[in-house]
């Protein structure tokens, strides 16, 4: 059934899934794209929409992809209330598991602050974090966000560049980068 199967890898997303958003979206790409319950161009724009909105960016797409995903496995289940329903399934069972680790590791954590062994497994989390979101980032740079042809790749790579700069270097407000950056990208597509 495909709420057993949401459950189990939101469970799994929810369980090891740690560093953030960013961190996340390899194990969410491989969890959701992979079965085949939603598209890479799917995933990738599941990817933005949860940028524009609050809250983070797993328990976005969780609630997106549990509302779409009964559909997509079974015509049957197309209705919005199995959609609902599979919403519900999913962003539970991402948070749930997060939650209650947090709360044992915040306790563990205050009651061995100065431990070189907790110091030392902060040490070695920080970089894997990092690894986590370059490969959000490679994840990311693929044919469906900058295109197949070389002037779609091109102009991409400039947008993306001059927002870096604009961001980095200007000091411009993200907001109105985004804004430019999508006007930029509507008038060229």
């Amino acid at each position: 059934m495909i709420y057993l199967r949401l459950i189990w890898s939101y469970l799994k997303i929810g369980l090891f899934g740690f560093g953030g958003g960013y961190a996340m979206l390899a194990l969410i790409e491989r969890e959701i794209v992979g079965p085949g319950w939603i598209s890479g161009q799917m995933f990738t724009d599941i990817v933005a929409i949860s940028q524009m909105t609050p809250g983070p960016i797993g328990i976005n797409s969780a609630t997106y992809i549990g509302y779409v995903a009964p559909g997509m496995s079974s015509p049957a289940l197309s209705s919005p209330i199995y959609g609902l329903l599979g919403s519900i399934i999913c962003t539970l069972t991402v948070v749930v598991p997060s939650f209650m680790l947090t709360i044992y590791v915040s306790h563990f954590i205050s009651r061995h602050r100065e431990s070189t062994i907790v110091k030392g497994m902060f040490a070695g989390l920080r970089p894997v974090v990092v690894g986590l979101i370059a490969s959000a980032a490679l994840l990311l740079m693929n044919g469906s966000n900058f295109g197949y042809d070389t002037y779609a790749i091109s102009v991409s790579i400039a947008i993306c560049v001059a927002a870096f700069i604009m961001v980095f270097f200007v000091k411009m407000h993200p907001i109105v980068v985004i804004l430019i950056a999508g006007l930029a990208g509507y008038l060229c597509f």
